[in-house]
């Protein structure tokens, strides 16, 4: 049961590297012309239209059908985690900048460790918030490099980071409920398709008059696919098999280190000494979660 448990956040690692690739298709599709909410509908969109073929490839079109609780869970998962995520993402980053934001979502652990202590009656331990803290310490740091424009603060912004990180923390929470249920491909399918159901419907593309090129439709399939269809069902996959959903927060933010080292590589970003502090300190807030795993 132990090793099957460390497979599991082993999973959740890798789904974290995977994510760390997200700046560079959201970059590209920036280039390309495509506003976030577009980006975040595609995205989304392209992913169900994805996982629909393999759920039908792998094991034909019965294997859609699943009980209504089942699908209830899965499109909670897909309208909180995916598409309310996105809404409040895209005002936050409007309204208090992107650096303010990004260190608002990073509080995703802590609301995570509080919902699975309720839901699965999970013990809050010193170990856990000691990683936690060092955990938000060093994903802030890597993320601001120590500096934090505070000139852009607004109150409706700082609410919405702060939705936009209770939204993602309950991928962990939302996402055992689903796993324990089903498998992580018809769970990705159907949290896919209402996500893009209600993206679609908040962003009303029959208002706009602009039509979406050749290029964005090629980076947004990229982007469904390898940060977003193969991330999440490792994700998933891994979720399976945790026995503790409050680690997994802290397992997937090595995303924030990959980031780091993607803006590096590909586009010449320095990271400064501040932000190397924030990258050993993610890493070691992973290690010191490994504890409590093992």
């Amino acid at each position: 049961m132990k090793q099957k448990g460390n497979n599991g956040y082993l999973l959740v690692f890798f789904a974290g590297v995977l994510w760390g690739t997200i700046g560079l298709f959201v970059k590209q599709l920036q280039r390309c012309g495509a506003s976030p909410m577009e980006t975040a509908f595609l995205r989304v969109f392209f992913a169900f239209l994805m996982m629909l073929a393999l759920c039908v490839f792998h094991s034909g079109w019965r294997s859609l059908k699943t009980d209504k609780r089942t699908i209830g869970v899965c499109i909670l998962l897909g309208v909180v985690c995916h598409g309310v995520y996105n809404i409040f993402y895209s005002f936050a980053v409007t309204m208090a900048g992107v650096s303010v934001s990004a260190v608002l979502l990073n509080i995703a652990p802590v609301f995570t460790l509080l919902c699975s202590g309720l839901c699965f009656g999970e013990r809050i331990t010193k170990r856990k918030l000691i990683a936690i803290a060092v955990n938000i310490l060093g994903c802030v740091l890597t993320v601001t490099n120590g500096k934090l424009n505070t000139a852009s603060f607004s109150l409706p912004g700082i609410l919405c980071g702060v939705g936009a990180g209770l939204c993602y923390a309950m991928t962990a929470v939302i996402g055992r409920f689903a796993a324990d249920r089903t498998n992580p491909y018809v769970m990705s399918m159907y949290s896919y398709l209402s996500a893009a159901i209600l993206l679609f419907v908040w962003m009303q593309p029959w208002a706009q008059t602009h039509s979406i090129s050749g290029n964005v439709l090629i980076w947004s399939a990229l982007y469904a696919l390898i940060p977003t269809a193969i991330a999440y069902i490792l994700y998933y996959k891994g979720l399976q098999k945790i026995r503790e959903s409050s680690i997994v927060p802290v397992i997937a933010s090595v995303e924030t280190v990959v980031a780091a080292l993607v803006g590096i590589l590909l586009y010449h970003e320095r990271l400064g000494v501040i932000s190397s502090v924030g990258v050993l300190l993610v890493l070691f807030s992973i290690l010191l979660m490994n504890k409590t795993i093992i």
